[in-house]
């Protein structure tokens, strides 16, 4: 594939310092482009290289230019492509797409080292943060104190559009390091190189980009877990090294663990009926094999490393004994004590993960016996090597492979990440009511008022008896959901606590949603003791709140949960230290997709701070106190919580961080965040450095009367215009179901999860992901800005003629002082500059009635205009991204490969829902679900 000529001429806009310093990435685009475009023509011929340009050619006039003949040529050229055709077209521009990104990662790591090494630090980064807490007058063994309180996790969710096989995942690795290493190869070592990255691009081409067999839970386990073996094992280690290195004496003993992975794959069942007690069971096995083996690798590698030999160097008793305890009696190994110690203890790993997963070690030098009993006496034994390595002059030996692997451990311990438990309200509320039916204790349970629900409740939990009746055969739902706590019981024995800790209540609506968990713990043996009395409960009952109005009451729920007899006693119970956690889960998904992005950015906002405030009450005078953890339900597309995590940690209200933060990591951005182990430990760096810095410095202050009453008439009008498009236009679920390809995401078994919570085609029960991503797929980003500026145009008008001026100035005001709201602007920003109406008005043909078309998409364009209006006049710029010189690069490089991948989309969706396809059908369905896999690697934030 050749460049595109749009791409080659820099805007006048741009420096002559900007375009030399992007032009090692131009570079980078062309070589991965020409080597793609031989590929093709040597694996498909001339001709096809040759359609796949003039596509090319076409799809950029229509683009930049609204060329009406392009635009017919190009309609009529895609009309009469072949089934084959258009697979190899849709897999040429998808995977230019993928070449792109690791074109791009590889800059961004260039441009990150060039900042280092001339001494400018970067926003985001551990030393600018460390940089700003100094002059701040906060000293490290303060920075040190807080960390060990902290409590900071990013939580991986499965997505639909990410399960991408484990070949291109690792072919792709490859290319990144063949690209890296061209920045320091010699002239005659670079054709060598070249050769290197044809091989991989020929094994991209000749492998089979996506599974075409229904995806299922263990596929997404899968693709999860090849994160955590690229990047998550080893680069977390690497952060928290780095982070003690600048922090110095005070964290010479070592950071506390503060950093951890949450995982959702496996134990996530909202609306997923794939996911039972066997898939969770599946989900912790698995991790519990990965870690274990990572752990088994690197203790062979310590071997090899520490060849010490006690007649060269002494070493301390304890060390000493460890050799004893040793069954290696290896007379080559007699005086080399850490490895006889090593061998040993890479047996007893071998019998642990013999023990917990059925799997056998690699190597044998000795037979697998007497297994760990948890990661602690792991620990114990590598923290012995330590101090006999330090206290013998053998300080050096430490850093390179030792001290990473006591990090691992501690972080990871034998269960790799927690994985979360998730259920909506109302199936845990199914379960209960059959339970207490089938006891003859309450024949209707969901006929009864709340108050009446607690009563029951509260009294069930005070009741040392279970519930369940031996012998009755319950329904398979609540078989399904009490096996599912019964396997968290028993994984927590076997894996240890940090396997599950959390239980996620979907739709919490009342304080009994609650309750209702705690008694289905009991039941299984999750809570010890009795509410009223001594009861402690294993697994934190985590409220998700989702709606506009479920944020609304969220402080009043949490406030009459915790009003509750024994509820904050059994919190603080058996809590270290005399701190209780309680983790409270934020919506962003079904909270935008219920009243447009300013309103529910609103109401997260406002729930948050009411959050703070009713446990900073309950907390005021106590002498142990209930730690609350936000858990930001964030997707990958701004319309779910997505964006820069830097500003969006540093945007939230005062005082709602404090040290503790969980957020999902969501679609695609899981692949853009992840793959590249560097790219990974910069944006884990980024979480750190943004929690230290909200936490420390308070960079947000109260906002201003003014602007909280100006936010606050704006969500007004911002809903309004939303609900007035989406849920009170008639036939609107009509038109989104025809304009975009939310059928074919639906029907194509992308995803393990249904598209829909329910078999409707109503927006209510459409799951958030497929909403917001399919408004990606067809440029219109919708969730992500409409409504704003109708909101604008309202509020500026609501001052009268005289105010008028007053009002915009206030905005522009908060826009410069407010981080929420400039942030959120931000992101609107970032978000209108990847829609494109001239694509949109494409899908929009895909409406077969034309008023109804009309009626709808004109709303939607004229809304569109509005909020542009909006943001040029707040912020001052006329164009998108004016401050985003990275985004712009990434925009003016990679569009133009992605836009042929919408033309097609569109045709053969169309092509899909005629019916008539005969042979073509299997590579028209093919062809799809490469365009959606293309354009969403494209966007990269769409999910």
């Amino acid at each position: 594939m050749s460049p595109s000529p749009a791409r080659k001429a820099a805007p006048a806009s741009r420096s002559r310092a900007s375009a030399d310093k992007d032009l090692p990435l131009v570079e980078d685009i062309r070589l991965l482009g020409r080597i793609l475009g031989d590929v093709i023509r040597e694996q498909e011929g001339k001709a096809m290289f040759e359609l796949i340009e003039l596509i090319r050619q076409l799809s950029v006039a229509f683009r930049r230019h609204a060329d009406e003949s392009a635009d017919k040529t190009l309609k009529k050229l895609l009309k009469g492509l072949s089934g084959q055709q258009t697979v190899s077209v849709i897999r040429a521009f998808t995977y230019f797409s993928h070449l792109a990104n690791l074109a791009e990662d590889r800059h961004h790591i260039r441009r990150r080292a060039i900042h280092e090494r001339a001494g400018d630090v970067q926003p985001g980064s551990l030393a600018m943060t460390l940089q700003r807490l100094h002059k701040a007058g906060i000293a490290p063994p303060q920075i040190v104190q807080t960390l060990a309180e902290a409590h900071i996790s990013p939580v991986l969710t499965a997505h639909p559009t990410e399960v991408q096989r484990k070949s291109i995942l690792d072919a792709e690795r490859d290319i990144a390091r063949l690209l890296a290493e061209r920045d320091h190869l010699l002239p005659r070592e670079l054709a060598d190189n070249e050769l290197q990255l044809r091989a991989r691009v020929t094994q991209l081409w000749q492998t089979r980009l996506l599974r075409y067999t229904k995806l299922t839970v263990a596929d997404e386990i899968e693709n999860a877990l090849s994160y955590y073996q690229a990047t998550f094992l080893s680069e977390i280690p690497r952060l928290y090294r780095e982070l003690e290195e600048g922090l110095g004496e005070a964290a010479a003993e070592g950071l506390a663990p503060f950093l951890r992975m949450g995982q959702w794959i496996g134990g996530d069942r909202d609306g997923n009926p794939n996911v039972t007690a066997p898939t969770l069971d599946l989900a912790l096995r698995s991790q519990c094999e990965m870690v274990l083996r990572h752990h088994l690798t690197q203790i062979h590698l310590l071997g090899a490393e520490l060849s010490v030999s006690a007649i060269l160097t002494q070493v301390s008793p304890a060390m000493q004994a460890l050799a004893e305890r040793s069954p290696d009696r290896n007379a080559h190994r007699q005086d080399e004590p850490y490895r006889r110690a090593l061998t040993g203890m890479y047996a007893r790993l071998a019998a642990t993960l013999q023990t917990l997963t059925g799997g056998e070690a690699a190597r044998h030098a000795i037979a697998p016996q007497d297994p760990y009993s948890g990661p602690e006496e792991l620990l114990a034994d590598l923290r012995t090597i330590e101090a006999s390595l330090l206290a013998h002059h053998g300080a050096h030996l430490v850093r390179g492979r030792l001290r990473p692997l006591i990090r691992a451990v501690e972080v990871f311990g034998f269960h790799l990440a927690t994985v979360d438990l998730r259920q909506s309200s109302d199936k845990h509320e199914e379960v209960v009511a059959e339970l207490l039916a089938t006891a003859r204790i309450e024949p209707d349970y969901s006929a009864l008022d709340e108050n009446a629900k607690r009563t029951l409740l509260l009294k069930q939990l005070n009741d040392a008896r279970p519930l369940r009746v031996p012998g009755v055969d319950y329904s398979a739902h609540a078989q399904s959901e009490l096996a599912i706590f019964e396997t968290a019981r028993l994984a927590r024995q076997r894996y240890g606590n940090a396997a599950i800790r959390h239980a996620i209540i979907s739709h919490t609506e009342t304080v009994s949603d609650l309750l209702e968990v705690l008694l289905l713990q009991k039941e299984v043996g999750l809570v010890h003791g009795l509410l009223g009395e001594d009861a402690v409960a294993d697994l934190i009952v985590v409220p998700l709140f989702e709606t506009i109005e479920d944020l609304r009451n969220a402080a009043p729920i949490m406030r009459e949960y915790y009003a509750l007899p024994g509820v904050r006693e059994m919190v603080l119970r058996g809590a270290a230290d005399g701190y209780g956690e309680q983790d409270i889960m934020l919506g962003y998904s079904d909270s935008n997709k219920d009243g447009g992005i300013f309103t529910s950015n609103w109401e997260l906002y406002r729930a948050e701070i009411a959050l703070v405030e009713l446990f900073d009450h309950l907390n005021a005078g106590a002498e142990k106190t209930i730690g609350l953890r936000m858990f930001h339900g964030r997707g990958g597309t701004v319309g779910r919580g997505g964006g820069p995590s830097y500003q969006a940690i540093l945007a939230q209200p005062p005082g709602t961080v404090r040290g503790q933060i969980r957020l999902t990591e969501q679609g695609e951005v899981i692949g853009s965040k992840y793959a590249n182990p560097e790219i990974g430990r910069r944006n884990l760096e980024t979480l750190v450095a943004a929690t230290l810095e909200a936490t420390l410095l308070q960079p947000t202050r109260n906002a201003p009367k003014a602007f909280l009453d100006a936010a606050a008439e704006l969500s007004i009008a911002s809903m309004k215009a939303y609900r007035a498009l989406v849920y009170d236009t008639p036939r609107f679920p009509e038109y989104f179901f025809a304009a975009t390809p939310i059928r074919e995401i639906a029907e194509l078994n992308i995803g393990s999860r249904p598209a829909s919570r329910k078999a409707t085609q109503k927006i209510e029960d459409l799951r958030a992901i497929p909403w917001g991503f399919s408004w990606g797929q067809c440029r219109l980003t919708l969730p992500g800005w409409y409504g704003f500026g109708s909101a604008v145009q309202a509020f500026l008008k609501g001052g009268g003629a005289k105010g008028q001026t007053q009002r915009k100035e206030l905005l522009q005001k908060m826009f410069k002082q407010w981080p929420f709201f400039s942030t959120l602007l931000s992101n609107m920003d970032m978000v209108m500059a990847k829609s494109d109406l001239a694509l949109a008005t494409r899908y929009a043909e895909l409406v077969e009635d034309k008023k109804l078309r009309k009626k709808v998409f004109d709303a939607i364009e004229a809304e569109w205009h509005r909020t542009a209006e909006a943001l040029t006049l707040i912020t001052g710029e006329k164009q998108r991204l004016a401050n985003n010189e990275a985004l712009q690069r990434s925009v003016r490089h990679r569009f133009p490969y992605i836009d042929p991948l919408h033309h097609l989309q569109v045709e053969l969706v169309q092509r899909h829902r005629s019916g008539d396809l005969d042979n073509e059908d299997e590579k028209v369905r093919r062809g799809i679900h490469l365009s959606i896999n293309g354009i969403a690697a494209g966007l990269r934030n769409t999910g």
